[in-house]
């Protein structure tokens, strides 16, 4: 299960280049339900995703690189590639009059910032993606200050979406916000 919430980002993080990044190229055989493949620096996988927004069944298979690029050929839409940077959160903080607040183990919990910088023709997008243990964390978890909006709840924000936007559209769209 993949429980995680979304973030737009206004301003990066100090330090980032310190960080270990990871390069991503991505595209999607099918988007309902979602099937990705994706080669991050030199691994290659197949992902399954169910439905959902904030948590939904994930399921992943290796590939090799042949593979990869075999089924890259029959992939629909836009190839994503991004940069994913992970941030240790050091000290996260939650909201302990949530509802949730009384099942979370804060003392064990160890979270990290997905950064992901997306390349053209998607770039400047710039999101974050905090992957929770459960579904009372993710929802008593208070953003970070560097958060900007929480975009969870909008499927625009996902990869298989954007996959499958017109790039001319995405272009009206980010030359007149």
């Amino acid at each position: 299960m993949e429980i995680e919430r979304k973030f737009t980002i206004t301003n990066l993080p100090v330090n980032l280049e310190s960080c270990p990044c990871h390069i991503i190229e991505q595209a999607y055989l099918n988007t309902d339900p979602v099937v990705r493949i994706r080669r991050e620096d030199d691994s290659y996988y197949m992902t399954y995703k169910g439905k959902g927004l904030l948590a939904r069944e994930e399921y992943n298979l290796p590939l090799n690189e042949h593979s990869y690029y075999h089924l890259r050929e029959k992939a629909d839409g836009n190839i994503i590639s991004k940069k994913r940077y992970v941030i240790p959160i050091s000290d996260p903080k939650f909201d302990m009059t949530h509802p949730s607040s009384t099942k979370i183990s804060i003392d064990q919990l160890s979270l990290s910032v997905e950064l992901d910088v997306f390349e053209p023709p998607f770039a400047p997008l710039i999101i974050a993606e905090v992957e929770f243990p459960d579904k009372e964390t993710a929802e008593a978890f208070l953003p970070l200050d560097w958060f900007s909006q929480d975009v969870t709840n909008d499927p625009a924000y996902h990869n298989s979406n954007l996959s499958s936007i017109s790039l001319s559209k995405w272009d009206l769209q980010n030359n007149n916000s």
